[in-house]
């Protein structure tokens, strides 16, 4: 059996949110990380393992954000970068990276002190996906608006 070959990706990506109607949204790839995580704010966990929380659109104050709703896959706890643990929301939702489109688990968390409001663990790269760290983008952006 042949095996599919990976694509490249760099450091930092564009990744649409198909489910929730959001593209171009700049990620961090972190193969140091096993998940991937994104900057929410005013998450609300709903009554029926629902929660409903505000995307900012990129790093700036004043950013458009969607308000998106999502069902709950877990709650877990994870340890950052800095080693601190804190419990998060899981979601899974899909996602297009360069021609891959796929389900992910995101955990949901304030990366508000964070240059990239998303950031694209291993778990969301693997099978697909090699990284090369001397690239930026391996794809280009979807000719979409940003935001949308």
């Amino acid at each position: 059996m042949k095996r599919k070959q990976k694509l490249i990706v760099g450091r930092s990506e564009y990744v649409d949110f198909l489910d929730w109607g959001l593209v171009k949204m700049l990620a961090k790839v972190d193969s140091g990380a096993q998940t991937s995580a994104l900057h929410v704010e005013d998450l609300i966990q709903l009554p029926d393992s629902e929660v409903e929380f505000r995307v900012i659109l990129n790093m700036h104050r004043d950013a458009p954000s969607v308000i998106v709703r999502a069902p709950v896959i877990r709650w877990a706890k994870v340890r950052s970068s800095s080693g601190h643990y804190s419990k998060r929301c899981f979601v899974k939702t899909q996602v297009r990276i360069g021609p891959v489109t796929k389900d992910i688990e995101i955990s949901l968390d304030s990366r508000e002190k964070m240059q990239y409001r998303m950031l694209l663990g291993r778990q969301a790269l693997a099978r697909d996906f090699v990284v090369d760290v001397n690239k930026r983008h391996g794809f280009p952006p979807n000719n979409v608006p940003k935001g949308i």
